[in-house]
């Protein structure tokens, strides 16, 4: 922890738009998917049942909504690489000093998602942790897509990077798969990547047989976080007046959907795997989420408004993290319990999810005020 903004540079050096957006993004994993899905149980409303399911993740090919927030976060990291990372090198660090710091912090991150995922409480065997992580993957993601930045000179190379990446990785899948299956073969038990997993990756995997943040479907991933790097060299470097940036990532963004619903039909859209499609599909979401953010905050200069998912972005590792030391549950219930007894049911879930949200965010706002940001 720091007491400095040291690690968050000011708002003139990086986007407004950026860290509201990230806020937006954890403010569903911090308890606000609760609210939705408990409005739907008490109400029995189709509107807040169909709400609550774009809440959940399908079960293997497919996509919801709760799918983005995975790689829309990983697509940000990526945006803010030519805003961090990029400043570093145009102030005179060499290669070898940014790298240095790029793979500190990814095997940080991978580190943080061990212990998030098996604690610290006791000593488990090899054979029980399960080192596939969100955070880890977001870490090894993040570390390589900025090496390809560090180590390429040109949009275009890295453009190149990106579609190697994920065509590559189309190829892979299509003509491989586990033994015994046919090849092309994308069943969780068939596939060539969960296949990978099993033989060489450490532990137990998340589902016996596949791990949705395994080693092999990390490829695609760090074409995620390019095409954050890439969006962020555009805004950062981009002679366009702020609106046609802004119209432009909506377009881009588009044409990535449609590609994604295209080759959705011979590479099905799967956040368990990272297809290809997949890629495609959240990143042109992420492109559509950042053009009506940076056109609304940074172009229009309307910031209030997104305050409030500014102090959760600022902090965003910081409260995934805080559950494993801060019972937030328990703090709930004995600050609002009392509330939520006057409500009664069927909407006393409700406003119990909604203080939950509110409590968590109080706590962010608190450490924004005295300038205290987690520093990864």
């Amino acid at each position: 922890m720091s007491g400095t903004t040291a690690s968050q540079p000011n708002l003139s050096q990086r986007l407004y738009s950026l860290d509201a957006l990230r806020g937006f993004d954890m403010f569903w994993i911090m308890g606000a998917e609760d609210i939705f899905h408990s409005l739907a149980k008490a109400t029995g409303s189709p509107f807040w049942g169909a709400i609550a399911d774009q809440l959940t993740h399908p079960s293997w090919n497919g996509f919801h909504m709760y799918d983005l927030i995975f790689p829309l976060f990983l697509f940000i990291a990526g945006v803010a690489t030519p805003y961090s990372v990029g400043r570093e090198l145009e102030k005179g660090k060499s290669r070898q000093q940014v790298l240095m710091r790029i793979i500190r912090r990814g095997i940080l991150l991978v580190l943080l998602g061990i212990i998030y995922n098996n604690g610290l409480d006791e000593i488990k065997p090899l054979s029980e942790i399960r080192f596939g992580s969100v955070l880890g993957r977001i870490g090894l993601a993040w570390m390589f897509a900025n090496i390809i930045y560090v180590f390429t000179s040109r949009p275009f190379t890295r453009f190149v990077w990106f579609f190697s990446l994920i065509i590559g990785y189309y190829l892979i899948l299509k003509f491989n798969a586990a033994p015994g299956f046919a090849p092309g073969d994308l069943t969780q038990p068939g596939n060539f990547s969960s296949y990978v997993d099993r033989l060489f990756m450490p532990g137990r995997l998340y589902l016996g047989n596949h791990d949705p943040e395994g080693l092999f479907s990390t490829i695609p991933a760090i074409g995620t976080g390019l095409l954050g790097i890439l969006t962020g060299e555009f805004l950062k470097n981009s002679t366009f007046s702020g609106t046609q940036k802004a119209l432009r990532l909506a377009g881009f963004g588009a044409l990535a959907i449609i590609g994604a619903v295209l080759w959705n039909m011979d590479f099905p859209i799967n956040k368990n795997l990272w297809t290809s499609s997949f890629v495609l599909l959240v990143g042109g979401i992420s492109l559509l989420f950042l053009s009506i953010f940076y056109y609304i905050i940074d172009v229009k200069g309307y910031q209030k408004w997104a305050f409030f998912f500014k102090v959760i972005g600022m902090n965003s590792i910081l409260i995934y993290l805080s559950g494993h030391v801060i019972n937030w549950e328990y703090a709930n219930n004995g600050l609002f319990g009392w509330l939520g007894q006057l409500v009664g049911e069927p909407y006393k879930a409700v406003l119990m999810a909604i203080t939950f949200v509110l409590l968590e965010w109080g706590f962010l706002y608190f450490l924004y005020k005295k300038k205290i940001f987690l520093r990864v």
